[in-house]
């Protein structure tokens, strides 16, 4: 039977977990990309295949790239963007020719995933990353201080968001200034950071762009690129906003059912595919995963299993892979079933984890420590096998 390709997500030669701890870990494969070339750039072949032969030093295979990012300017078709669009499409054939063929990418437009704290802590002691609208309303509207930005909240939010500010304030001990930089950190993935001005001045370049006009965008986009990953055989694999709506005003186009279905219909080819991603997706109460699964596995092309706990006032954080909102077992049952119809191994990675242990002493990447991840790439395993298992005596009555 075919398994999920047992994969963990590697920042480079500056990651402060080593290669040898991720193959420790249990995992085969590399998910990566190459931060230090400016956004919008060529990836050369020889920086790939430079970073490929470290991977492979390791005893490790490269199989996703994550990421390779869209330059702002193809998202709000300004400047050079045609010039982009040929860039992007000459990196994807310089990744073919080095045998890479998977990239997932996103469309958040300037930020990639937000959360409000990056140290939220469990009743275990163990560490989470957490996301309050309550505090993304007090940094958007009393901080930021963005144009409009009071109209896009409810006003017993607004109060609220007033209230806690002032709160925080009066305990002086750190909390706003922690709540700026945990915003304008440039999380992992993200290519830039920003200044409370400067991402002010981004955010105001997009007041002329809608949903429709940045979905509009994003299909212009993969009309261009999808002929060439088809003829270079590169799968791509575009990730759900996360979180899945919209956050500081800024449209979002990746965050539902109906966004995939139109990304997919509008661009009808397998090489036009989705990162299949459980914790952005779940974050919203109407996304259905696994009806997701099912409609859409054959666009499926890289998985990221992560749990959530949500609450009604729009509150998440990060829970324990298999402890949530979301039916992990039954997803992995769907997938399991899903390579099998495909006859394929589908790339996976257990998406974040928990600062555990001697994790907690370090300084590491948000939601990449290697312990939590080493934990959660057990426990999915163990779940795939014993469904696998499951599945193949059922088959045999």
């Amino acid at each position: 039977m075919f398994s999920l390709c047992q994969t963990m997500r590697w920042y480079g030669p500056n990651d402060p977990v080593p290669l040898s701890s991720i193959q420790q870990a249990g995992a085969t494969g590399i998910v990566s990309a190459l931060h230090h070339v400016e956004n919008g750039a060529i990836w050369e072949i020889s920086e790939i295949e430079k970073r490929k032969k470290t991977i492979e030093s390791a005893g490790l295979t490269w199989e996703v790239v994550e990421s390779l990012p869209v330059h702002e300017n193809i998202k709000t078709h300004s400047g050079n963007y045609t010039e982009l669009i040929e860039n992007y499409k000459q990196s994807l054939i310089n990744l073919s020719a080095c045998g890479i063929k998977t990239v997932c990418y996103n469309f958040m437009p300037l930020l990639d995933w937000v959360r409000t704290n990056l140290v939220y802590e469990l009743p275990s002691g163990a560490k989470a990353l957490r996301f309050e609208p309550l505090a993304i309303a007090a940094f958007d509207i009393f901080i930021l201080k963005r144009s409009k930005a009071i109209d896009d909240y409810d006003a017993n939010l607004v109060a609220e968001a007033k209230s806690y500010l002032k709160k925080i304030r009066q305990k002086d001990n750190g909390e706003e200034k922690k709540l700026i930089e945990t915003i304008l950190l440039g999380l992992p993935g993200s290519e830039e950071k920003f200044t409370l001005d400067e991402l002010r001045d981004r955010i105001e370049s997009y007041e002329h762009i809608d949903t429709t006009i940045l979905a509009k965008n994003l299909n212009t986009f993969l009309n261009h690129i999808i002929p060439t990953a088809e003829k270079y055989d590169v799968h791509m694999a575009i990730h759900p906003d996360d979180p899945p709506f919209s956050i500081f005003g800024l449209p979002r186009v990746v965050s539902t059912y109906d966004d995939f279905k139109r990304i997919i219909n509008n661009t009808n080819n397998n090489h036009n595919g989705i990162t299949f991603c459980t914790g952005s997706l779940g974050v919203r109460t109407d996304n259905d995963l696994i009806n997701m699964i099912q409609d859409f596995g054959e666009h499926i092309h890289f998985i990221h299993l992560r749990n959530i706990k949500r609450d009604s006032k729009g509150n998440f954080y990060e829970s324990e892979h298999l402890d949530g909102a979301i039916p992990m077992i039954e997803i992995i049952k769907q997938l399991v079933k899903l390579q099998q119809k495909r006859k394929k191994s589908l790339p996976m990675r257990p998406d974040h984890g928990h600062q555990i242990l001697d994790d907690l002493k370090k300084d590491t990447y948000p939601g990449y420590t290697a312990i939590g991840r080493l934990k959660g790439l057990a426990e999915l395993r163990g779940v795939e096998l014993a469904i696998k298992e499951m599945l193949l005596d059922t088959s045999q009555k």
